[in-house]
């Protein structure tokens, strides 16, 4: 979680008091998905935020629900022993949150139906004594479509069901709400404070709701949703300087490769996980967000557009050849000339800062154009350098691209372009206090990753309201800080996630967490290498951007496509890839 902003004499955060969130609402209304995004959020503002869950704690003292008495969730008279059962639970669960808030915590929300008024009132009149501040939040759906959304995603990723046929755990599922339905009372208590949410977002009622903390807490609930949605994180492309902060350079030619097939790779899976879920593409937008940096953004202009029809075969064996210097690598002249002839340069559609893509982006030509970007041979254009025109076809109405300022990279400060040696040599007192904190110490003229992430907290309130398929190209400081939002990491293990190019990383969210996987796509230059043996190799002198990154030789921790599920947050630290056949 992100460190707190500040803390008060008694150690909570914004002088608000402990507070007990109790959720109302029948099964399948979102309850525990807005809970477990709630959480998370609290959490990265540097809230001491839990979630009890009364179906998590069951699950956990008595078993899955094929190991509970036949009466357990039914309404009406229960024999003796499922009565004890019951109250075991909720004891247990309330002796859990009292526990939490004696340990210092601040905001628990309770997640269970609390479907009757007598009982969520005398739940609420104990802590209430004790100077707990008590919310009802209650998610109410009155769309069937929602309803039965919510259904599948809990047959789908309910440890209640697993196992399950899935025809016979939707019924199931189907007799707990009917039974629910019948005792079912909803909020109207007016002498507590109580948030009202209707169909997941879609309006919300407040009542008696004051002071800053309840008021972020409306504020993030207010961009909430519960539609299935596929995230994915991938670096941008390499670019010709990559040593420099201050230099905002375009993709170098294996930079112009990994961004083609960044796309091929991300259309080919997102294409697979709507098929398996039943949607059609056609219906779906797919967003791609990058920051205003070149080597980002342009990483996302093969996504709109497709490559100039210039009579060439690019699979030809009969391209150009560069010719090696004396070390064996390609000379500068002869990359580009190759990059002229035979590089699939797109046809750009349109690129807009901090707004959706609307119109063309013309770029006049530039005297510094082989530093700007690539030359290409007469008649053809290149972004930075020439004239674009803009091909309305050539743009799937599918895709949107959108740069956001706040995505830009970790600021280095005094440590831009200094290897890890040269920044420990030139300022000794500096490194040594980074190294022991470096989540929160900021280097003179720098950004820490504390500052970093605040300056993310509005992009992350984006994150949660956007309802469509998103891919997120950026640079490893600032995916660093989402993955650690997404997942629920500690602020201290942030600097640590190595986020290495050539792996795209997939994340689901769901009711129960998130699901994730990640595909390795690309061993090209960029992704590996010191700097010093490969011509077009990582530059270590950008340490501070890659400074979890240690890819070299590495082919261990996922298969391709396999789950992370919850253990995302320890394998991260070790990612690498898989060969061509599959081994790892």
């Amino acid at each position: 979680m992100v460190a707190p902003l500040y803390t008060t004499a008694s150690g909570l955060l914004f002088h608000a008091g402990k507070i007990l969130v109790l959720t109302v609402g029948l099964p399948a209304r979102g309850k525990t998905h807005i809970s477990r995004a709630l959480e998370r959020y609290l959490r990265w503002t540097g809230v001491k935020t839990q979630v009890v869950s009364l179906g998590d704690y069951r699950r956990k003292t008595l078993g899955g629900a094929q190991k509970l008495p036949p009466d357990y969730f039914s309404l009406g008279p229960k024999s003796p022993e499922t009565e004890k059962l019951r109250k075991s639970v909720s004891e247990g669960c309330e002796q859990l949150i009292w526990e939490f808030f004696d340990s210092g915590g601040q905001v628990l929300i309770y997640d269970a139906n609390n479907g009757t008024r007598a009982a969520r009132e005398a739940l609420a009149a104990k802590f209430d004594k004790k100077g707990i501040h008590i919310i009802f939040l209650e998610s109410w759906c009155d769309k069937q479509e929602i309803i039965e959304r919510n259904i599948r995603s809990v047959k789908i990723s309910s440890p209640d069901y697993r196992g399950w046929d899935p025809d016979k755990a939707v019924e199931d599922y189907y007799g707990r709400i009917k039974d629910r339905e019948k005792a079912y009372q909803p909020v109207e208590e007016l002498n507590w404070p109580y948030i009202r949410i209707i169909n997941v977002g879609e309006k919300i009622l407040l009542n008696k709701i004051q002071g800053y903390l309840q008021s972020r807490i409306v504020f993030f609930l207010m961009n909430i949703h519960n539609r299935f949605r596929t995230i994915w994180f991938a670096r941008s492309g390499q670019s010709l300087i990559e040593h420099s902060y201050k230099a905002d350079s375009d993709l170098s030619p294996a930079g112009w490769e990994y961004a083609e097939k960044l796309k091929d790779v991300v259309l080919k899976r997102r294409l697979k996980v709507l098929q398996e879920r039943g949607i059609d593409p056609e219906q779906r937008k797919l967003v791609i967000w990058t920051s205003t940096r070149r080597r980002a953004h342009h990483t996302a202009w093969p996504f709109l557009s497709s490559p100039l029809s210039d009579g060439i075969d690019h699979d030809s064996e009969e391209q150009p050849q560069a010719k090696a210097t004396d070390d064996g690598a390609p000379s500068r002249a002869d990359v580009l000339h190759q990059t002229n002839e035979a590089l699939k340069v797109p046809n750009l559609d349109t690129v807009a800062r901090d707004a959706p893509v609307n119109t063309p982006r013309i770029v006049l030509p530039n005297s510094d154009s082989v530093a700007d970007g690539l030359t290409l041979a007469p008649g053809k254009s290149t972004p930075g350098n020439q004239y674009s025109k803009p091909s309305r076809s050539s743009a799937p109405e599918q895709i949107k691209v959108v740069e956001k300022t706040q995505m830009l990279e970790i600021n280095p400060g005094i440590w831009d372009g200094l290897t890890p040696d040269q920044a420990k040599k030139y300022y000794p007192e500096d490194w040594e206090r980074f190294t022991k904190d470096p989540y929160s110490y900021r280097v003179p003229r720098a950004e820490s990753y504390h500052d970093l992430s605040v300056r993310l907290e509005p992009i992350l309130i984006e994150l949660e309201r956007e309802s469509e398929d998103l891919l997120i190209i950026g640079h490893a400081s600032v995916i660093r800080c989402m993955l650690a939002y997404l997942i629920g990491l500690p602020a201290s293990e942030i600097p640590a996630i190595e986020i290495a190019r050539g792996d795209l990383l997939e994340i689901v969210p769901a009711s129960y967490g998130v699901h994730s996987k990640a595909f390795h796509f690309w061993d090209g230059p960029g992704r590996k290498g010191d700097g010093t043996g490969q011509h077009w190799g990582r530059d270590q002198n950008n340490f501070y951007e890659n400074y979890a990154e240690d890819t070299k030789g590495k082919r261990i921790s996922f298969t391709d496509g396999g789950p992370f599920a919850n253990g995302l947050a320890s394998q991260l630290h070790h990612m690498g890839g898989i060969d061509s056949a599959g081994r790892y």
